[in-house]
């Protein structure tokens, strides 16, 4: 990949609430006292009548962002991975999942790529989490423009909504005069039918080196981006698997219950392939530099080239 812009898709998480707050005088936003983090801080400043601080109490959070939603406004609830998906879930799941509210959680600093803060802030099992409640959209955009073609999407969208964003500045690669996001549809980058790698989040743009460093050697990758985990594009999976015959998924995220579990559930089930799953293992991560950590875990381009031969072998 030639070197391209980068932007944190946190920073487009901000962007896009205050071009949305522009034209939706309904949308606020609750934040548990990590606006600088989350960057709901650029959403408070243009508009601080319609920005709540909830203080460090996640559950309190949500439980308010669901009244809110209850009288006709559409909440962002803003926090942490590890906190608004972990230490808030049974909120979520009784007060907005079961009653299907419009609520919509930005969880920022996912997986491994939160680098310093360590295991207790290194949340790889959200997507686990927030699949398993019936009715809950999940997303995990990919780069910039994904990021803020995500939430307007999440705004337009009438039920509740997780949204992933990361802490890592990333490749910008998607065009956005040309990009058209649609929930619940996955994204063909390149063409290829000797393996298919699908990815989620940060590991699209390694995907995409791993494919020019897998085509310089005469193999043909097929890269699919899956932003939307749930509900999963099972016609661009099982089209790939069928014609490719052989699929690597990859996700910041721990390979049990996330994005690799559910393309291994479907292709089971309508089309058995060979699978081999990128993502953290059965295990916790540890404080670090964090491009150092995911080369450790194996969430590089590297190990996904690695992983490709060996299958091809």
């Amino acid at each position: 990949m030639s070197e391209m812009k980068k932007i944190a898709t946190r920073e487009s998480y901000g962007n896009a609430l205050v071009e949305l707050g522009r034209e939706h005088e309904d949308l606020v936003v609750l934040d548990a006292d990590l606006a600088a983090a989350t960057k709901t801080g650029i959403f408070r400043k243009a508009f601080p009548e319609r920005h709540f601080d909830c203080g460090i109490a996640e559950c309190n959070m949500v439980a308010a962002a669901a009244g809110m939603a209850t009288m006709g406004l559409v909440p962002f609830a803003s926090s942490f991975a590890m906190f608004a998906a972990g230490r808030a879930f049974e909120q979520i799941r009784n007060s907005i999942g079961y009653p299907h509210l419009n609520v919509k959680i930005g969880a920022t600093h996912g997986g491994i790529s939160v680098g310093e803060d360590g295991a207790s802030h290194q949340c790889c099992e959200d997507f686990a989490l927030m699949r398993s409640i019936p009715g809950m959209v999940v997303l995990c955009p990919s780069d910039g423009v994904e990021a803020r073609a995500a939430v307007k999407a999440a705004y337009a969208y009438e039920g509740p909504v997780y949204l992933r964003f990361g802490r890592l500045a990333l490749p910008v690669f998607h065009e956005e005069e040309n990009f058209h996001f649609e929930i619940g549809k996955g994204e063909q980058l390149t063409e290829g039918s000797d393996i298919a790698i699908i990815a989620t989040g940060l590991m699209v743009s390694e995907a995409l080196k791993a494919a020019e460093a897998l085509k310089v050697e005469g193999i043909a990758a097929r890269v699919i981006n899956l932003c939307t985990i749930k509900p999963l594009d099972e016609e661009i999976v099982l089209k790939a698997a069928c014609e490719c015959g052989k699929v690597i998924t990859c996700e910041e995220h721990s390979v049990i219950g996330g994005l690799g579990e559910a393309i291994c559930t479907l292709l089971s089930e309508k089309c058995p392939t060979m699978v081999r799953r990128i993502g953290v293992n059965d295990e916790f991560g540890h404080s670090g530099p964090a491009w150092d950590l995911l080369k450790q875990f194996g969430l590089c381009a590297e190990y996904i080239v690695e992983t490709a031969k060996d299958m091809l072998a």
